[in-house]
């Protein structure tokens, strides 16, 4: 049988008590229908616990339609989630083949055939909680918002892991994506996955399916440019499994930086002076490399760039080491430098390579 919710929330301690503090959700027709997106592919390692939890919703069964979206998994994911559905003793899930396999190709394919009257969007790499939807529509119920979202709540299963979530929840290493680090509820620009009326589709159209990543940042820019509010609220809680090496936290930040040149190029207002300190920062520190011999004022430049870096990124590593434990700051730096240069190299290659694009 499928885990219960207690099952699911004890798996993880920061999710034990996230349903306490709320009544059973109420049943019948009056809670809005939601449609569930798991845009996947090759989330072997996770998905498991990941679609349990989405199975594990106090929200009402009969209000939910499940779309598990894969991307032509090539590890055993496809398996692993027809084990699953074999145990469900009622049709509430589909799982479809995403021949586009990037995440807004996933989005796109259901939305066109959702019936809900919420989108609620899920990464594979996820456990939320218990009360997760309940929390999604009551805020869309008490707000104007057409998306809202929680915060993004990074967990690591091994040392380093440990360390790339302090480092990813802390505005050193990423910035103003305040979703990664706020605690109140704010609007904001974004937030971690989201939940949207169904109606900002027909509004602001539907993914951009030449994103294969940002996504997210493209479309939220085209909903909040037609009047639409993105309201971060900490009571939608999750737990996000990071990246846990750093040959595969490098990829992750140099594709998010990369594709940040295509939403500049698409969106230039939603560009701000920090997506460009990364690049700034890489350009410095290997322009300079290469430069300085034969430049003094270079030299001087790429060496004040070096001592300031390493002093803010070693304080930065000591201060969080010092709340969080004393064996994070082995790791730490090296999390918040791959963080910084994956991503401004990205960005590099990204001006190369969409240099002849169009808006």
């Amino acid at each position: 049988m499928i885990s219960s919710q207690a099952t699911i929330a004890s798996s993880d301690k920061d999710l034990s008590a996230f349903s306490k503090s709320h009544p059973e959700a109420r049943r019948g027709e009056t809670q809005p229908l939601v449609t569930i997106i798991l845009p996947i592919r090759n989330e072997a390692k996770h998905i498991e616990r990941c679609l349990e939890a989405v199975l594990a919703q106090d929200y009402p069964a009969e209000r939910m339609e499940i779309f598990v979206v894969d991307g032509m998994s090539d590890d055993g994911t496809q398996a692993i989630v027809a084990r699953i559905l074999e145990k469900i003793d009622h049709i509430r899930v589909r799982m479809l083949d995403n021949p586009g396999r990037i995440v807004p190709a996933a989005m796109n394919l259901v939305i066109r055939q959702a019936r809900g009257d919420v989108i609620i969007r899920i990464d594979g790499h996820t456990i939320i909680a218990p009360d997760y939807v309940r929390a999604c529509v009551e805020a869309l119920q008490g707000s104007e918002a057409a998306c809202v979202g929680g915060p993004m709540v990074a967990r690591g299963q091994v040392p380093f892991g440990e360390a790339v979530a302090l480092a990813t929840s802390h505005p050193f290493g990423v910035g103003g994506s305040r979703f990664h680090y706020a605690s109140q509820i704010i609007e904001t620009d974004s937030v971690y996955l989201g939940a949207y009326r169904r109606d900002v589709f027909t509004q602001a159209g539907y993914f951009d399916e030449e994103m294969a990543c940002n996504e997210d940042d493209e479309f939220n820019y085209r909903l909040r440019a037609k009047g639409g509010k993105i309201v971060l609220h900490p009571s939608i809680r999750s737990i996000y499994h990071n990246r846990s090496t750093a040959k595969s936290l490098w990829r992750q930040y140099f594709r998010y930086g990369l594709w940040k040149v295509r939403v500049a190029q698409k969106v230039p207002r939603q560009i701000r002076p920090s997506h460009l300190i990364p690049f700034a920062f890489v350009a410095l520190l290997f322009g300079g490399a290469l430069l300085a011999p034969f430049f003094k004022p270079m030299l001087w430049a790429w060496l004040t760039t070096v001592t300031l870096y390493a002093g803010a990124n070693l304080g930065t590593s000591l201060t969080i080491a010092g709340r969080a434990g004393r064996q994070h700051f082995l790791f730490l730096p090296i999390a918040f430098f791959i963080l910084h240069a994956a991503y401004g190299s990205g960005f590099a290659l990204g001006l190369i390579r969409f240099a002849k694009f169009q808006k």
